[in-house]
């Protein structure tokens, strides 16, 4: 509304000074106008004088001289027929007008008594026409053919006349003397009158728009001084714990160290991670998960010393930088305490949370002198408190950074293996118990660099996941899988559906559908004879990924979508949907010797039947005696795969193997010489 009001002020001002400008204007011209009317008159009553003057004058000059007078009467007379005639045109006066009857109007002057300006305005020219003539007729030579016939005492210049017209043209400039100034008056009073409207709409303006507008700009200019000041301190802070975010530790962790260098002191990177925060988030909502965080940012200021610096990386991770660690006992006595509180059992509605947490501790300058080694070197040690059973803190040593270094080595040598596509696929047969029939196979990845040894798929596969080089991977093993069971397929053997396991980083992937379609398209390998495995953690993720969407896609173009690894999860049974699900995996921990285990044949039975009430198929993965695999088949588990069926093979040996339908047969992998758990 004030917007509204004050674009209408603004058109209302701009119309007054519009208006007030024309007025000007229409005064200066009319004024202008009305001068160069007196100016006129004040010249014919000049002329009229000056022709009475050049007429007695022409009358008594010698012949000698007499021509030249008679050429200026002449000139003079021109003259004020033309500003007559040029009056009458600016005054618009005309005989027939009523206003001639009027006292003090031009026209009174021009046609009524006592004036009569315009008959002895033509009789002064008509009469200085025939003094024109009637000298010039008499100054002519004989042969001439201008002759004046009206005779030389008809030619004579009436003074009489000469004064009338004068006292006439002097009546005529005082009465349009006075009409200007009366015309001037009149618009000089309108100006005033406009010029005060236009004060008092500014004031109206300044009253009622400009001074409310004022007071919101100052609350606006406030509002915006304040969110700018929220806005720089939301840039460096975390919303949600208000502990320092990741900007702030890019931002200012290169002076942090500049300073400890120049004063010789020792800095601490103290970075924590949350035990459980995922399962709390899977199980307890986000709400529950946002509180834990705020809980645990409170309670790492509070541990903390006085000059420690706490921020949050994002999710679950944390770090304290402690600035002057003067020994490794007081930086130890620090994370103690830290963890300590954090470990400290947390309440939210009702509920007691056990996050728990861990830390790792990197030392500058001996550990790193980069902002982002030190980072680098503190997660390393993490992970290794994690490794340990979680709950503690772990320096980063020499042997921390040996393993940082493998795996540092192991990466490079990853993106060479990539360029020269140096992986090989091994298969593993499933098989029914029931009737020995194969039911599926599935296709593993293993990696033999040139110049080293075999490096197992639990080493090589977690760091690939890491650095962003598993989709490469995945697709060299997609490829080359799909293209051997579209061999199978074309010469007929028998072999369930092919099973590839997909990670979430390669599912995120935006062409990763197109890719997998593509591939099958090409091979003539059918969508149903295709299995994705896929873990809890790939089912957990939510839509913002677009995982969720793609699986969709694939499972609704009739590839089957399989859990694996179930059982070790989080939300198991809350994600086990036959809409999503076609076959569980259970996990070989609880395999293993199952049949000394009670507890893990519950936990199999169980699984079994709700997978059978679900219209969901199940398989065992890790079955490597014959005692596991006669306690899976009395426990109701058909569908096998491990050890005890089939090691891993090349495919022609899956080919021959498939073949013979030899489903006792047990062979290892010739190329590899792999055996035991390394292998699956």
């Amino acid at each position: 509304m004030i917007q509204r009001a004050y674009v209408a002020a603004l058109v209302i001002i701009a119309s007054m000074l519009f208006a007030s400008f024309i007025l000007l204007n229409h005064m200066i011209g009319a004024q202008q106008r009305e001068e160069h009317r007196v100016s006129i008159a004040e010249t014919q009553r000049a002329l009229s004088q000056r022709i009475v003057f050049l007429a007695n004058a022409a009358q008594r000059a010698a012949p000698e001289r007499q021509s030249t007078i008679v050429l200026a009467l002449r000139q003079a007379t021109i003259e004020f027929e033309r500003n007559y005639a040029e009056l009458l045109s600016e005054t618009k006066a005309v005989p027939e007008s009523a206003a001639r009857l009027e006292a003090g109007t031009i026209e009174n002057i021009l046609y009524a008594k006592p004036f009569h300006l315009e008959y002895f305005t033509d009789g002064l020219a008509a009469n200085s026409w025939r003094l024109i003539a009637s000298l010039q007729t008499e100054n002519a030579p004989v042969t001439s053919r201008l002759v004046y016939r009206g005779g030389k005492e008809r030619a004579q210049m009436d003074e009489r006349l000469a004064t009338a017209t004068m006292d006439g043209y002097s009546a005529l400039r005082d009465r349009l003397s006075i009409l200007s100034r009366d015309h001037l008056s009149r618009l000089v009073a309108a100006h005033r009158t406009l010029f005060a409207a236009t004060l008092f709409v500014l004031v109206l303006v300044a009253a009622f728009i400009f001074r409310p507008m004022a007071l919101l700009i100052g609350r606006r200019t406030d509002q915006l001084v304040e969110a700018r000041n929220a806005m720089a301190h939301n840039a460096i802070h975390d919303g949600l714990t208000g502990l320092h975010n990741r900007v702030f530790l890019n931002y200012r962790f290169g002076t942090f160290l500049e300073e400890a260098a120049t004063r010789g002191h020792r800095l601490a990177v103290l970075q924590f991670d949350l035990d459980r925060f995922k399962q709390i988030n899977d199980t307890l909502g986000h709400a529950a998960g946002d509180h834990v965080l705020t809980m645990t940012a409170q309670r790492m200021r509070r541990a903390g010393g006085s000059d420690d610096v706490c921020i949050r990386l994002g999710g679950d991770e944390f770090v304290v930088i402690v600035p002057h660690a003067l020994d490794d006992a007081g930086v130890a006595a620090t994370a103690e305490r830290i963890l300590r509180l954090i470990n400290q059992p947390i309440e939210f509605e009702g509920q007691t949370i056990h996050a728990g947490a861990s830390a790792g501790i990197a030392f500058f300058p001996e550990d790193g002198r980069e902002p982002s080694e030190l980072l680098n070197h503190a997660d390393v040690a993490l992970y290794a408190a994690k490794k340990s059973g979680g709950g503690a803190f772990s320096f980063f040593n020499g042997e921390l950074r040996r393993e940082l270094e493998e795996r540092k080595e192991i990466e490079r040598e990853l993106v060479m293996s990539i360029a020269r596509r140096d992986f090989a696929v091994r298969f593993q047969p499933q098989v029914s118990l029931g009737h020995g029939a194969v039911t599926g196979i599935e296709a593993l990845v293993r990696w033999h660099p040139p110049g080293r040894d075999f490096v197992s798929p639990a080493i090589f596969l977690p760091i690939a996941e890491k650095s962003g080089l598993m989709p490469a991977i995945g697709r060299i093993v997609f490829r080359e899988a799909i293209v051997a069971a579209a061999r199978w397929h074309k010469q007929g053997l028998q072999f369930g559906r092919l099973a590839l396991n997909a990670s979430g980083s390669e599912l995120a992937q935006q062409d990763f559908a197109r890719f997998l379609f593509d591939t099958l398209a090409e091979t003539g390998l059918p969508p149903h004879r295709l299995a994705l495995e896929i873990v809890e953690s790939v089912i957990l993720d939510d839509e913002k990924t677009g995982i969720a969407a793609t699986l969709r896609t694939i499972r609704a173009a009739g590839v089957h979508l399989e859990l694996d690894d179930f059982g070790t999860g989080y939300a198991s049974l809350t994600h086990v949907d036959p809409r999503q699900i076609d076959r569980i995996k259970i996990d070989r921990r609880f395999v293993q010797n199952i049949q000394d285990n009670d507890q893990n044949a519950h936990i199999v039975r169980a699984v079994i039947d709700l997978a059978d009430r679900l219209g969901i198929g199940i398989i065992a993965e890790g079955a490597e005696t014959d005692a596991e695999l006669a306690e899976l088949a009395a426990l109701g588990c058909d569908e096998v795969q491990g050890f005890g069926i089939a090691f891993p093979m090349p495919e022609d040996a899956m080919s021959a193997w498939l073949a013979g339908g030899a489903t006792s047969l047990r062979r290892g992998d010739a190329d590899t010489g792999e055996n035991g758990r390394d292998a699956a």
